[in-house]
């Protein structure tokens, strides 16, 4: 007996190797491709995808020699016999088509392949599976020798598939998300931040205000490596192309401000940051904007992955701003209200503002229009008075409807002639405003008043008020007059 270390045996080795083993006979597949040959066949792949019985033939001709003891355990079989006896159960469903690929390489001559396909053990568990042969020494022709190794990846293809799931996930929930985000490179950035930090600057606002040409070469740093769908959308924007061809358009005037804010941040050590910002679609139209900064993790050392999320808010804005609106305006007219106009005086006042001029105007006859033919036709008279306010005031006051036909005009810096000018003008757009409306004459009282020196501002519109109700006493006097003169008119041949 010979028990030599350089001797072994090699059936023992197969048997007992620590990976799976098959022995195998592709004579038939040998025999089946002289066939084609004869017959033929040059392109062997496209030959068999057009006919899968035809990959089905060559797997049936293929006999399994031996296979060890790896083999058995792996494929959950009771032996080697029972494994062999059930290989349906093992090659199946898309285990042809990776074998398309292993019959292309004998085809071609090769004594070597490899390629990755899906097994399943007896009971039915899938098995992804990492497949080596080799046509062993001396049966390069025949086929009758080949010996194939399967490793089990099934581990690793779970977590791959999984990972892709995983990234296939985020990617579906950036590209359609509700919100605007982007994926930006902020690592210029961090480089010219930790220079001025080397630099010994520990103040990036006050090197700002010196060096304001810093934001712009830091805003010209910043790379977008990615946009959502939303982003589109919320900038009228094409692709993602067209967007990012045209950022200049997107981040303009203010944006520079909120940016110098943002580096201050940054400098600071803060990479979470929200603060509103507004930016313009590529229509030009505003937007109204959250927006929300962070540096995503695993790259808080460069900054090189930064997520933005952008919401939009200029609904609210509009919102806001028409609230803001109907605080200081009257509806009906346009014109500021009694509240704005409380205000304004309370300003003037505490600023001391001389001289200031104040102008207030009463319609007259409003409540005869209402009586006689509607609170519409009273509204339209209003609204007259509105227009020709505005248009008088435009440039040189304030004009307001302070109660139900009462108007006030303020004129901070006004002196009594400046005043008197503009009664004058309203006068004439008055009479003006009539000849467009014959149907229903705009008429009105109107006083003025100057403050001098410390006089206080409600003293003053009473001063203004007080010769407003002259004017309207004198009015409807002269007009109390010419009523009875046309009743005397009317009258006097009868009596006569």
């Amino acid at each position: 007996m010979n028990n030599s270390p350089d001797r072994f045996d090699l059936s023992a080795t197969f048997e007992l190797a620590p990976m799976s083993l098959w022995l195998e006979d592709f004579s038939g597949v040998a025999e089946i491709f002289r066939k084609w040959r004869a017959e033929g066949v040059t392109d062997i792949e496209t030959f068999l995808r057009a006919d899968p019985a035809r990959v089905a033939a060559c797997a049936h001709s293929i006999r399994v020699l031996r296979v060890n003891a790896r083999t058995v355990e792996m494929f959950e079989a009771e032996s080697e016999a029972h494994l062999i006896a059930n290989l349906d159960q093992v090659f199946r469903d898309d285990m042809l088509d990776s074998h398309v690929l292993e019959l292309a390489e004998l085809w071609s001559g090769k004594s070597k392949f490899c390629s990755s396909a899906i097994n399943y053990t007896l009971s039915g568990r899938r098995l992804d599976i990492q497949l080596n042969a080799v046509v062993l020494p001396g049966h390069e022709d025949d086929l009758a020798q080949v010996l194939l190794t399967l490793e089990d990846v099934t581990a690793r293809e779970d977590a791959r598939r999984a990972a892709e799931t995983s990234r296939a996930y985020a990617e579906g929930v950036f590209e359609n998300s509700p919100v605007s985000l982007w994926v930006e490179d902020f690592s210029r950035i961090r480089e010219k931040l930790e220079d001025m930090r080397m630099r010994g600057i520990s103040d990036l606002r006050t090197f700002i205000d010196v060096h304001s040409e810093f934001v712009l070469q830091c805003m010209s740093a910043i790379r977008v490596l990615d946009v959502n769908n939303a982003t589109l959308s919320l900038f009228k924007a094409r692709d993602k192309q067209h967007l990012l061809s045209n950022l200049s358009s997107v981040f303009r005037d203010g944006m520079e401000y909120h940016f110098r804010e943002q580096l201050i941040d940054l400098f600071n050590g803060n990479t979470f940051h929200s603060r509103e910002v507004v930016n313009y679609a590529l229509d030009g139209t505003e937007r109204h904007l959250i927006m929300q900064f962070s540096v995503l993790p695993g790259y808080e050392d460069d900054w090189s992955r930064v997520l933005v999320a952008l919401t939009d808010i200029s609904a609210r804005k509009k919102a806001e701003a028409y609230l803001e609106y109907l605080g200081k305006h009257d509806v009906l007219t346009g014109l500021h209200n009694r509240s704005f106009f409380a205000d304004e005086l309370h300003r003037i006042e505490r600023l001391r503002v001389y001289p200031t001029s104040v102008i207030v105007l009463d319609l007259n006859g409003l409540k005869e229009a209402n009586d006689k033919r509607g609170h519409d036709a009273g509204d339209q008279l209003l609204r007259r008075a509105g227009e020709v306010l505005k248009e008088a005031t435009a440039g040189s006051g304030k004009a307001a409807r302070i109660g139900g036909d009462e108007f006030a005009i303020l004129m901070p810096n006004a002196k009594e002639e400046d005043a008197r000018a503009l009664v004058e003008s309203i006068e004439k757009l008055i009479t003006l405003n009539n000849r467009f409306y014959s149907e229903q004459e705009l008429s009105s009282s109107i006083g003025w008043a100057t403050r001098l020196d410390e006089e206080p501002m409600e003293t003053l519109v009473q001063r203004a008020d007080m010769k407003m109700y002259e004017t309207k006493r004198v009015f409807y006097a002269g007009k109390e007059r010419n009523r009875r003169l046309d009743a005397a008119t009317a009258t006097g041949p009868e009596n006569g």
